[in-house]
């Protein structure tokens, strides 16, 4: 979850049931029925999956995680062919279903990932500076040891929103000449001791960081602008979008992307007036949060929001990034590139 919401839980890694957010307003958005079909873009623990197939729709269900997958078969075998779990990235969602009747999307990190401390995700309990949800590719340690302080700043900056980002940074550039970060709580430690805690914090002094670690290391906020891509050339004419949100960069990403569909005159700004275009959706209601009875049932979804939309029969328009503003941060290091990003 977002700096700012004060759950640390989310952001850093508490024991957490897993237990699907804002379940029945999801289920309201997607109006799933017999024999339509669903794709569920982030399966988890199944929770919306179940829920969708008791209606008796279909469901194509995603997670890049190979663990959730595996969680998934024994569902999958129970289903009688209405479930089928795909091991990608949500962002390529169309390439797994030709047409779906509705998508929903839960963002964001899931309480399995969380309570298993060798993924590296929770400073709560020790393990490895880990943090890939898909368990291959650029690992979070990898940068902590060996980005530059100024991209680690930006990081940390802008996708923690963490205040003493510059002096984190160079703290981390100090500390890894002598020893390499290796582990969760060696990081959350030295963060600590850096910054110091006030008794009045109400989160640890190293919850922006990791989450800023999270999401850059497995492109969380990219992931979703390609996924409302992908469901907007996936979804059928009428065809439901749903998205659940826990932080504000997520939902300012999910709400521009619903403005920038919905307007039928000309879309961006920059473009001429006479390149007017048709609406792809049209909004379904504004930002839908839990009720004081679910927070306190489930406190993970205290910060969450539901926007959601329905496909019209216009043609999907070109992916545009420069709808939602992201800035430009730092890549992985390439083979034979002198810094991170470089080619």
């Amino acid at each position: 979850m977002m700096a700012g919401d004060g759950d640390e839980v989310h952001a850093a890694g508490g024991p957490a049931r897993h237990i699907p957010v804002l379940l029945a307003e999801v289920l309201e958005a997607l109006a799933p029925t017999k024999g339509e079909v669903i794709v569920d873009g982030t399966f988890g623990a199944g929770g919306y999956t179940k829920a969708i197939l008791a209606s008796g729709a279909s469901v194509v269900a995603i997670d890049r995680d190979p663990d959730a997958i595996a969680a998934g078969r024994a569902l999958e075998q129970q289903s009688g062919g209405k479930l089928r779990l795909v091991q990608a990235p949500f962002s390529t969602l169309d390439e797994q279903v030709e047409s779906a009747d509705g998508v929903v999307l839960d963002i964001g990190i899931s309480s399995m990932q969380i309570d298993q401390p060798e993924r590296g995700f929770s400073f709560r309990a020790d393990g490895p500076l880990d943090m890939r949800m898909a368990q291959a590719g650029l690992s979070a340690a990898d940068v902590v040891n060996t980005f530059k302080v100024g991209d680690l700043a930006r990081i940390f900056g802008f996708l923690g929103e963490e205040r003493h980002a510059g002096r984190i940074a160079r703290m981390i550039e100090s500390r890894r000449e002598k020893r390499p970060f290796e582990r969760t709580l060696d990081l959350a430690d030295a963060i600590e001791t850096h910054i110091g805690r006030a008794p009045k914090d109400k989160i640890h002094p190293a919850t922006r960081v990791f989450q800023a670690l999270r999401i850059f290391v497995n492109d969380e906020l990219g992931e979703l602008a390609k996924a409302l891509f992908a469901a907007e050339r996936a979804l059928k004419p009428g065809g439901r979008l749903a998205v659940v949100t826990f932080h504000s960069l997520e939902d300012r990403i999910v709400k521009r992307f619903i403005a920038d569909r919905a307007d039928s005159a000309t879309g961006s700004r920059h473009l001429p007036e006479a390149q007017a275009r048709t609406a792809t959706f049209t909004k379904k209601g504004g930002g839908v949060t839990p009720g004081d009875a679910e927070i306190s049932a489930n406190p993970r979804a205290r910060s969450a929001r539901l926007r959601a939309a329905i496909r019209t029969e216009a043609p999907a328009r070109a992916d545009d990034f420069s709808i939602f503003g992201l800035p430009k941060l730092p890549g992985p290091k390439l083979p034979g590139a002198d810094r991170p990003g470089e080619r």
